[in-house]
């Protein structure tokens, strides 16, 4: 995004470590709009007041939000039998209910500047494994599974909502794409490799494959585009039952 015209970014995440480390590779990209400036705040959206201070603390440096990229997420994998409800209720937190909140309390910054023909956009990461069935077994991930079913029918009814304000709000379902977070669940699905192979296209998702898309939700060209959710998997999702 920083490439591709926006003026300021703000970087948010638990650990303020990763917003700063975040922060200095966007700044020091290049080809960069002039005078482009990416900010960290850190917070843990898992709490509502945390949302709200993050929302103030971006209204002190700008009057408007254009594009909210919420791609915050957690998961958890365990067996069905003793799947602990600590981790659900962590995983339904942060990938739902975070998500709805942080739109609510940044609504006001993307209506300002929204209108029908132009609207601010609102960018949800969900999963394929919202749209079929999730890792299972040992490694049974049903908190994330479902909380990203959730995400895209928040998605949808979001899209409704805020829609005649002059905001849309789309999703985006990533299949297996290496990251901290998907390496565990991908190491007991067979690997990179193993993947790969079962993919349609023969590889797993890159890092360049996700950053398109979101250029792409915010750009012109997807003006019209309110409620969708657009899976990137290589067309993994069309060919197995589990995910």
């Amino acid at each position: 995004m920083m490439q591709a015209g926006c003026s300021k970014i703000y970087i948010t995440s638990r650990k303020g470590q990763a917003c700063d480390e975040a922060v200095r590779a966007l700044n020091a990209l290049p080809n960069r709009r002039p005078g482009a400036q990416a900010i960290a705040i850190p917070a843990d959206l898992a709490k509502v007041s945390e949302i709200e201070r993050l929302a103030a603390e971006v209204a002190k440096t700008t009057d408007h939000v254009d594009i909210l990229f919420a791609n915050a997420g957690a998961t958890w994998g365990a067996p069905f039998e003793t799947h602990p409800e600590s981790a659900f209720s962590k995983v339904m937190d942060l990938n739902v209910k975070s998500v709805f909140y942080t739109v609510q309390k940044l609504e006001p910054l993307l209506r300002r500047r929204g209108t029908v023909d132009d609207p601010s956009r609102v960018i949800i990461t969900a999963s394929v494994a919202g749209l079929a069935v999730g890792p299972l077994g040992p490694s049974g991930a049903y908190g994330y599974s479902a909380s990203k079913a959730a995400a895209i029918n928040l998605a949808r009814n979001l899209a409704v909502e805020l829609g005649p304000r002059g905001i849309s709000c789309n999703a985006i379902a990533p299949g297996f794409y290496p990251s901290k977070m998907a390496s565990g669940v991908m190491d007991m699905q067979g690997g990179v490799e193993a993947l790969a192979k079962a993919t349609p296209n023969r590889r797993v998702g890159h890092p360049e494959d996700i950053a398109g898309l979101v250029v792409f939700l915010a750009s012109r060209a997807a003006t019209h585009l309110n409620g969708s959710v657009i899976t990137t998997d290589g067309g993994s999702i069309l060919g197995r039952t589990r995910l």
